[in-house]
């Protein structure tokens, strides 16, 4: 990829949004990041319809089993260079769900992740500072 591209895609991200079975809390936090009390389109980030046009997979919750076939196959329609943040507890670590006869693991056990955002919510700023941290390690 030339610099240009790289470089313009470092400066403005977009980015899809997975809900591969959270609560619901994350994925609130997730939108009120792109509100303008946080604004991270201040940073170019943009919330996309298509993960074809995606350069960051924002996945919130555990991965229960019917959705490992549907993450998998959005991360390979991604072009590359992308990254994979895992925005909440339950995607880094499953959370309280962890051992739950219908969840498969964190999000770490199938695709590789780039950022990882803690909290049960986490807050707006942390997913943030995630989306940055993922641009540093795969644009930077």
């Amino acid at each position: 990829m030339g610099k240009i591209s790289t470089r313009s895609r470092l400066k403005s991200p977009w980015l899809f949004h997975i809900n591969s079975g959270s609560c619901n809390g994350c994925d609130i936090e997730v939108l009120a990041t792109l509100t303008p009390r946080y604004d991270a389109e201040r940073f170019g980030c943009s919330l996309v319809g298509s993960p074809r046009h995606a350069d960051i997979l924002l996945v919130t919750g555990p991965v229960t089993r019917q959705m490992i076939s549907r993450i998998v196959r959005t991360y390979k329609q991604m072009p590359e260079p992308k990254a994979v943040v895992a925005v909440g507890t339950c995607a880094a670590s499953g959370g309280p769900f962890k051992g739950s006869y219908s969840i498969e693991g964190p999000i770490d056990t199938i695709l590789p992740v780039d950022a990882y955002v803690v909290g049960c919510p986490p807050r707006p700023e942390a997913i943030i500072k995630g989306i940055i941290e993922a641009l540093t390690r795969k644009f930077g």
